[in-house]
């Protein structure tokens, strides 16, 4: 199922780029072996799978929660470009 020489031409506008006639010949033909599989897959029955199901097993690596101190408010205002204790200074967004 090869492209039309018309689609690929509208393909290459909608992609903002500038094919030789050869490699518009060579990717209608590419184009078309992709979309043929995607037809063949298309025809597959999903409907026992369920839309969450992974080809691999996946699961989360998670670190157990520990408490740590944090920062004193001294250390971050220390970090702050400008600082008025207790606050972070900002520069206004709206005049």
């Amino acid at each position: 199922m090869a492209l039309t020489r018309a689609e690929m031409d509208h393909l290459a506008l909608l992609a903002r780029i500038g094919l030789t006639d050869e490699e518009k010949d060579r990717m209608a033909s590419q184009l078309g072996d992709i979309l043929q599989h995607m037809e063949r897959l298309n025809q597959l029955s999903t409907e026992h799978i369920p839309p969450t199901a992974q080809v691999i097993e996946a699961t989360n690596v998670l670190r157990e929660d520990e408490v740590r101190s944090g920062l004193t408010r001294e250390q971050v205002l220390s970090n702050a470009p400008r600082a008025e204790d207790p606050f972070i200074r900002v520069l206004p967004i709206l005049e």
